[in-house]
C-alpha cells in the first residue's frame, strides 16, 4: 500500500498522473489544490487524513510545496512510523525551501525528480540524499496530449494569441523571506513589464489570456483591463494543455507552465523585469523578455516598464 501526499499543483500534476499510470491500492492524504488536480484526472478520490494514510501504507510518496507543511509532516511521520518516504520534485527552484519549514529541513529517504538538470541540482541541494532520475509521467501524459492536438494548429499563422501564466512571487517571498520584495520584483510588476513591451516581441498579438496560479484568488488580475488596450481574457476555467494549444505564445516568470508550453511547441518568453533575477528555468528554449528589448533598444528606461542601469 502507498500513500499519496499532495497539496501543491505542481507535485499533484506529477504524482496523479503517475497514479492514473501505475493502478494499485493508494491511500490518499491530499489538500489545496491538489484535490481538484486528482479529481480531474482519476474521477471521485477518497482523500484521508495523513496519519490514518501513512498508518495504513508501507511507503510515502509525496510531492512538495511552499504553500503547506503537509508533505514536511508526511515525511517526519513517516520516519517516526518507520515507513519509507520519497518526494518527486516538481520543479528547478527553491529545492531546500519547499522541504524547509520553521527553519528545520525534513529529508526524505529518496528524491525522484524527472530529467538530468533537475538531478544536478537535487544532488547539490541534498548531498548524502539518494537522488533517483525517473521519467516524469505528468510530462509523459503532456506530450500525449499534445501530440492529439497538434493536426488542430495552424502554426503558419501569425502570433495573436499570448497565454500569460501567473505566480504569486511576492507571497512565495514573504512566507520563505520575510520581504515581499525579496527577488527583487512582484508578480504585478513582471505582468505589467510584459504588457508595456509585448507588442514589441509580439507583433500582431491581439489576445492576452492571463491564467492565475492556482494558489492565486479568482478575479486577482481583473486590473489589467484597466491598464491596456488590448483585449484581456481571465483564463484557467480550461485545462493547461487547452489553453497552451489555444495560444501562439506562453510567458510568465518561472513558472512550471512555460516548460509545458515547450512541451507544446509554443514559444516561450519569460517577463521577469529589470530588478529581479534570470529565470532559474534551465530550458534553453526560453528567451528572456529584457534580453529581447535591450537588443532593440541599447537600454532599459522607464517607458519600457523597467529602470535604466537594472541589467549588468
Amino acid at each position: 500500500m502507498l500513500a499519496v501526499v499532495s497539496h501543491d499543483a505542481g507535485g499533484a500534476e506529477i504524482l496523479s498522473s503517475f497514479v492514473r499510470q501505475h493502478p494499485d491500492d493508494y491511500q490518499f492524504a491530499l489538500a489545496g489544490p491538489a484535490l481538484g488536480i486528482f479529481e480531474r484526472k482519476l474521477g471521485a478520490v477518497r482523500s484521508v487524513g495523513l496519519g490514518a494514510a501513512i498508518e495504513a501504507s508501507d511507503r510515502v510518496l509525496c510531492g512538495s510545496s511552499w504553500q503547506s507543511c503537509l508533505e514536511c509532516d508526511a515525511i517526519a511521520l513517516a520516519k517516526a512510523l518507520g515507513r519509507r518516504s520519497v518526494v518527486f520534485l516538481d520543479h528547478w527552484v527553491n529545492y531546500r525551501e519547499r522541504l524547509t519549514r520553521n527553519r528545520q529541513l525534513y529529508l526524505p529517504d529518496e528524491i525522484c525528480v524527472g530529467d538530468g538538470d533537475a538531478k544536478r541540482l537535487a544532488v547539490a541541494a541534498f548531498p548524502g540524499v539518494s537522488v533517483i532520475l525517473e521519467p516524469n509521467p505528468f510530462f509523459a501524459d503532456l506530450k500525449r496530449e499534445f501530440a492529439a492536438r497538434i493536426q488542430q494548429e495552424d502554426r503558419s499563422a501569425p502570433e495573436r494569441t499570448v497565454l500569460y501564466c501567473t505566480e504569486p512571487v511576492r507571497e512565495h517571498a514573504r512566507l520563505q523571506h520575510g520581504d515581499e520584495r525579496h527577488f527583487g520584483y512582484t508578480e504585478e510588476e513582471a505582468l505589467r513589464f510584459f504588457l508595456t513591451n509585448v507588442r514589441t516581441v509580439v507583433p500582431g498579438v491581439r489576445l492576452i489570456v492571463i491564467r492565475p496560479h492556482p494558489a492565486e484568488a479568482t478575479g486577482r488580475y481583473e486590473w489589467v483591463r484597466r491598464e491596456t488596450d488590448m483585449d484581456v481574457v481571465i483564463g484557467g476555467t480550461r485545462s493547461l494543455v487547452e489553453e497552451i494549444a489555444d495560444a501562439d505564445v506562453v510567458a510568465g516568470g518561472e513558472t512550471m507552465a512555460m516548460v509545458v508550453g515547450l512541451l507544446g511547441g509554443k514559444r516561450v518568453i519569460s517577463s521577469i523585469p529589470p530588478g529581479g533575477p534570470t529565470c532559474a528555468l534551465p530550458q534553453r528554449g526560453i528567451v528572456h523578455l529584457r534580453d529581447l528589448i535591450r537588443a532593440r533598444h541599447g537600454t532599459f528606461s522607464e517607458e519600457h516598464g523597467g529602470r535604466s542601469g537594472d541589467v549588468q
